[in-house]
Parts: C-alpha cells; structure tokens; sequence
C-alpha cells in the first residue's frame, strides 16, 4: 500500500511540474513598401509635381483639389488650391489654424521651412507627433498669386507606433512632391 501511495505521490509530482503558462505580447505587423517609382502629376491647373506610383490620384471637390490615395495604407493626402487675391495672410493664418487645432492630440510638432527661390516655391512643412488625426501637412506659396495646402489622413484610428512604417513612406513622397513642385508659367 505505501508503494502504490508513493508512486501515485511521484507521479503526480511528474505530472504536475512544468513550465508556468506566460501570457505571450500581442505580435504588431511589419509593413514594408515598395521602393516608390515618381511619376508626374499634369493638370489644367497652376502647379505640377511628382508623386509615387505607390498612389493614384483624384479629383476633390472643387477645381485644382486632389487626393493622392494609398489604398493599401488606407491613407489619403488632401491637395487643396487657391488663388491669392489680396488675401495671402488669411491663407496662412488657415494653413496654419489647420496644423494646430491637433495640438490636443499631438505631442510635438516639428516645423520646417522650405525655398526654391528658382522656382518660386516656399512653405512650410509640419509634422505632427502624437495621437493626431493628421501626421503631415506643408502649404506651398510663391507667395503673389498661388497658395497650395495638403494634409495627410488616414482613414483609422490614430496609433503611432502602428502607423509610423505608412507615415514615414508617406512623408518621404511628400518631401519628393515638395522637391519637384513647380508652378506653371
């Protein structure tokens, strides 16, 4: 009897030892993107560019506004143009409106200025850090007659760490858009 209860001891000693069950982190996707290919945006408008293939282009609401999709990225950048008629300073005051209403959300926002005095381009182009319903924005001027804002939407909800591969992607056409705008003559 006391070796049927030792091993029946020992066994469930066997049994019962192992490996305490440690919940596992929840694996994040890794997105990669193609290496983009530029090719240039032509329209009956005051403006061309250059954006990736990566992207298809369409028209907005009204004459000369675009969006520039990334369906995989379910991303949008929203092109907007307007003529400067004795009101340059009321389009910088919304451009600007525009990239701090989200400082409820962001963490930072990096501003740099640009300028191709050749070309008569200059602007500034935003970065929002943080939760923010739009990571990037820039508005483009030749500051006499033409003012050119976009702003980059995604259609999810704002997660940093989760949407940082598509942003990045995203905000290097857009530096790509801002290195070949030009204005038509």
């Amino acid at each position: 009897m006391i070796k049927k209860v030792i091993f029946i001891f020992i066994s469930l000693l066997l049994i019962s030892c192992g490996k305490d069950p440690v919940p596992k982190p929840y694996g994040e996707l890794r997105l990669e993107y193609p290496a983009p290919k530029y090719q240039k945006f032509e329209n009956n408008c005051a403006y061309t560019f250059e954006y990736s293939n990566f992207a298809n282009i369409t028209a907005a609401k009204k004459p000369c506004w675009y969006y520039l999709n990334y369906p995989k990225m379910k991303a949008k950048v929203f092109v907007t143009y307007y003529p400067i008629q004795n009101d340059f300073a009321e389009h910088i005051k919304e451009a600007e409106k525009m990239v701090y209403e989200h400082t409820i959300k962001a963490s930072a926002i990096d501003t740099k200025s640009f300028e191709y005095p050749e070309k008569k381009v200059y602007g500034n182009f935003y970065e929002l850090k943080g939760q923010s319903a739009s990571n990037l924005q820039f508005y483009i001027t030749d500051s006499t007659k033409h003012f050119v804002t976009a702003y980059l939407y995604f259609n999810s909800r704002p997660k940093p760490d989760s949407l940082a591969p598509a942003v990045n992607y995203i905000k290097n056409d857009m530096k790509h858009l801002l290195d070949t705008f030009e204005w038509k003559k």
